[in-house]
């Protein structure tokens, strides 16, 4: 027996967060899982937006308090925000304190809610841009997983369109992994193989 072809399975890491518990509970369970919830997708864009410029782990830790400080990012309170609430999240040290991320957000909620007032949806949206699962090919590395493609530079076009802000390319790609409208994982990664 070729104790080589086991050795993987032995020694499987995830393709991220290995060794911090808040990282491999958020890698494990939802990242690249398929999410559809609205106030679920906005808290994603926003969040996706705090990230620019930083760790993610950095917004992940802060998530609990972005849920409290942003009304668990329910556009119909959030769009109600006004200078006050700009000025409350901005002396909100347990968040990432920047004013053009907070106003974003805000705008991101107004843009929502006139969304959801024409009778459109923020899932039917991000997920139209979804690529063709059969032209998928699973990353080896991360050498392998773009930064931007095609449907993110058209979803951030069309986000840009309904109004949203501070979402390019680069940060409509990380929300389509964050929301498992793709799934980068990479090949090797136990969420793949299933060898914990």
């Amino acid at each position: 027996m070729d104790l080589a072809i086991d050795a993987p399975a032995l020694h499987a890491v995830r393709c991220f967060g290995e060794g911090n518990a808040l990282y491999e509970e958020y890698h494990d369970h939802e990242w690249g899982v398929p999410v559809h919830d609205e106030h679920a997708l906005l808290e994603r864009v926003a969040l996706e937006g705090f990230q620019s410029g930083l760790a993610w782990i950095t917004v992940l830790r802060k998530r609990p308090a972005f849920r409290t400080a942003f009304d668990d990012f329910d556009a119909e309170v959030v769009a109600e925000y006004g200078d006050d609430d700009v000025e409350r999240l901005m002396s909100d040290a347990s968040i990432v304190r920047n004013r053009a991320k907070i106003e974003a957000t805000i705008a991101n909620a107004r843009a929502l809610r006139a969304l959801h007032a024409a009778g459109g949806s923020l899932d039917q949206v991000m997920w139209s841009f979804a690529p063709a699962r059969a032209e998928h090919v699973r990353p080896a590395t991360w050498a392998d997983v773009p930064a931007t493609t095609a449907e993110s530079k058209a979803l951030a076009k069309e986000l840009k369109g309904l109004g949203f802000r501070f979402i390019g390319p680069t940060t409509a790609y990380a929300a389509m992994q964050a929301c498992g409208i793709v799934d980068d994982h990479l090949a090797t990664c136990p969420v793949v193989t299933g060898h914990w």
